[in-house]
């Protein structure tokens, strides 16, 4: 009767809890640096290629344990990640959080037990900046200004000088960082431009699914598109599906001329091959750069708020030039 009270008394555990309980008997042993991240998803392949990035530089061998936490694309699972975090007594958290509302409550609580929040990718919006320590990641707005700036000078002297030139964009994941950074730049630049005409723009929410379907619904209602501004490449790539069934043809001297994000190696093939126009840099490989702004605050050095990557433009003109070295 005891040998069964004690195997059903253990089997009620919570698996979590001895998860924790295991990890900080780990953490104690190998006085290791712990990091808790919580990464938004893997809705793509930046997102994967991003994901392998700060594994790779987390590891035991570099001196760090990393919790690694994947939300799956939901904003409560981060926020049950962050908790869990600060329950552990992490060193750091990092995170990308899906959309910018909603994080002061749990970014206090990690402000109270003295733990530095550096954020990835994409950015939050509180009243209060010191609730987090730093960001690290791209400027998505410049990004937007680049799109517009690029078709700016493509459309120079070509048929569209004078005629309207009728765009659709697909939107990323709606209140991200991302989609709100790109949208904003590529609208500073188009409203330069009164013949070019957003005849509409939808939720492609990153994904390649989402963005053949959103694609194909355009394509039904709008007869003459002419430029396609997709705000990731897997998007790119459903709407180029989409696009095919309709018979017709993309890029360059084709109906439509497309602008995508991120500069995957499978999305600069289609550079190089003429069926995307241009793509625009986002680059995923945030490890190293998040590793020397903790090594910053390991040796009390100043802490920037914000650590912008540098980016470029790819075209048929110079993308030979990345796309063999490309390893995302």
């Amino acid at each position: 009767m005891i040998f069964l009270m004690t195997a059903l008394l253990t089997g009620c555990q919570d698996p979590k809890k001895e998860e924790e309980s295991k990890n900080e008997d780990t953490i104690l042993n190998q006085e290791l640096t712990v990091v808790g991240v919580s990464q938004l998803g893997s809705e793509s392949m930046w997102r994967s290629a991003n994901t392998v990035s700060i594994k790779e530089t987390f590891c035991k061998e570099n001196g760090y344990f990393l919790l690694f936490d994947n939300a799956r694309q939901k904003q409560e699972n981060q926020i049950k990640a962050i908790r869990s975090f600060i329950s552990q007594r992490v060193d750091y958290i990092v995170f990308s959080p899906i959309t910018e509302e909603g994080w002061e409550t749990v970014l206090q609580e990690a402000k109270d037990a003295g733990i530095p929040v550096i954020l990835m990718d994409r950015n939050v919006k509180v009243a209060d900046e010191s609730l987090y320590t730093t960001w690290v990641g791209s400027d998505f707005t410049e990004e937007g200004r680049k799109a517009g700036e690029w078709l700016a000078e493509h459309l120079a002297g070509i048929k569209f000088n004078d005629e309207d030139v009728n765009i659709v964009v697909l939107q990323g994941t709606k209140g991200s960082s991302a989609m709100l950074g790109r949208s904003a730049g590529f609208h500073e630049v188009a409203s330069q431009y009164p013949n070019w005409k957003i005849l509409e723009e939808v939720n492609g929410d990153f994904t390649t699914v989402k963005g053949k379907e959103e694609m194909a619904q355009l394509l039904k209602k709008h007869e003459n598109i002419d430029v396609l501004v997709s705000q990731n490449d897997d998007m790119t790539f459903g709407a180029l599906e989409a696009i095919r069934e309709a018979e017709k043809e993309t890029g360059v001297k084709r109906d439509i001329i497309i602008i995508s994000f991120d500069a995957t190696r499978t999305a600069l093939e289609k550079v190089k091959a003429g069926t995307i126009n241009a793509d625009v840099e986002c680059n995923p490989l945030l490890g190293d750069e998040i590793e020397e702004v903790i090594q910053r605050i390991e040796n009390d050095a100043p802490v920037e708020k914000a650590y912008y990557i540098e980016e470029k433009v790819f075209t048929q003109k110079n993308v030979m030039s990345v796309i063999k070295d490309r390893i995302y």
